[in-house]
């Protein structure tokens, strides 16, 4: 079956779905968007991607032309026009048509689009066996340029550090920021598990840690999740900004993702994290993510 984008209102075939040379979106990466994934016919955290949406579209100061009670239903018809209960949704806003100058204020109207397809970022493998990163030297955006929090359909920052990371023949890489500190990934973000608590500490139950999000993390909503999930288990989380050592000493690490979920990783820059494969946590917080979309996916 031909797969039917939603734009602006309608749903049009694939081929048909298009956007203006002159749109700013295309011209100068000037929209939003979100990255929604859909279980067993549920849209996992959906009001809270809206929510997101409109935070980023605001911040830039984009008016979205729809409420996000539209978006809900437009989200729905889409998902039964191209009958999806299980996939990943690709929800864009771009500045829309004006002219060649910078001036956004010039384009009149924002164009909204729909995308409800299958994504498969890693093989199937790495999520039993775990996967090997590296550190890119390209380092993630100043957040006093543009902020982390917005999700800009601007990723050059991002793509120069993945081909860094196809270069090297792994499937990602850890971005820095501008102090040497860990921010995330090109696409996901980015947990370590210590199993004496904080560095240099000589007791303690095994403590989940990730970048805080000053070091130029985006706010992941799996991300998110899997801290609610990690509470629930009583695990000590601990947020602190993380360097290379930091990863290289971790006893586990794993990423976080709407498209990725939950996957362990078991190398940094041909270094070994802990003895080479996905560890306890790791394992435990993979299991209880999935009976989560499995049995609930909730909306918000």
């Amino acid at each position: 079956m031909p797969l039917k984008i939603w734009l602006n209102g309608k749903l049009v075939p694939k081929e048909k779905a298009t956007v203006s040379v002159y749109d700013h979106g295309l011209l100068y990466g000037d929209g939003v968007f979100e990255g929604i994934r859909v279980y067993n016919g549920r849209v996992f955290k959906l009001q809270t991607h809206l929510r997101r949406l409109e935070e980023s579209a605001k911040s830039i100061r984009l008016e979205i032309p729809y409420t996000a009670q539209e978006l809900t239903v437009a989200i729905d018809k889409t998902l039964k026009a191209n009958k999806r209960t299980n996939g990943y949704i690709r929800l864009c806003v771009t500045r829309g048509v004006g002219s060649l100058g910078l001036n956004p204020f010039n384009c009149e109207r924002a164009s909204v689009f729909i995308i409800a397809d299958s994504i498969s970022l890693y093989p199937a493998e790495m999520y039993d066996k775990g996967m090997a990163i590296i550190t890119a030297s390209t380092i993630r955006n100043h957040p006093g340029a543009l902020s982390p929090r917005i999700k800009s359909m601007n990723y050059l920052n991002n793509i120069l550090a993945k081909i860094e990371a196809i270069d090297a023949g792994v499937p990602e890489a850890v971005m820095l920021n501008h102090m040497g500190f860990v921010a995330e990934c090109t696409g996901d973000n980015i947990f370590i598990v210590r199993n004496q608590g904080t560095p240099g500490s000589t007791g303690g139950q095994p403590t989940l840690i990730s970048p805080p999000l000053h070091a130029g993390t985006l706010e992941g909503i799996t991300m998110s999740t899997v801290l609610d999930l990690a509470a629930k288990q009583y695990l000590p989380i601990q947020r602190y900004d993380l360097t290379r050592h930091d990863l290289y000493t971790a006893d586990e690490m794993f990423l976080t993702g709407t498209a990725a979920e939950v996957i362990p990783v078991t190398s940094v820059d041909g270094r070994q994290i802990g003895n080479g494969k996905p560890g306890p946590i790791t394992r435990r917080l993979i299991s209880a993510f999935k009976e989560l979309v499995a049995k609930d996916a909730p909306e918000d």
